[in-house]
């Protein structure tokens, strides 16, 4: 699978738990839409992914990934209901960066 390169890195942050490196693959004014909140900007978007961390302790798999569109899906498992899941990440990037994520059923 071709990931681009800031979505790896993204997946390996999310896989150790890093709330302070998954926040650095967002621009500065990006948006996460995550079970109908958004959170803006990247302190806010690391302060999110510090709680889901350590809510859910979620892992990623991906399983596809669509170039044209930039959705990946991947298998999330974790403390949740459900586990493990498959999720639809809808990126959009610019300059190397995610300006935008939405996650999906």
């Amino acid at each position: 699978m071709n990931l681009p390169h800031i979505i790896s890195v993204l997946i390996k942050a999310q896989n150790e738990f890093d709330s302070a490196a998954y926040a650095r693959c967002f621009a500065e004014n990006a948006q996460v839409f995550d079970e109908g909140r958004t959170h803006h900007g990247k302190a806010e978007i690391e302060n999110w992914i510090h709680k889901a961390n350590k809510e859910y302790q979620a892992t990623m798999e991906p399983l596809d990934y669509d170039e044209k569109e930039n959705i990946l899906s991947a298998k999330t498992s974790g403390n949740f209901p459900g586990s493990p899941i498959v999720l639809k990440y809808h990126f959009q990037l610019a300059h190397g960066l995610i300006e935008s994520l939405k996650i999906s059923g």
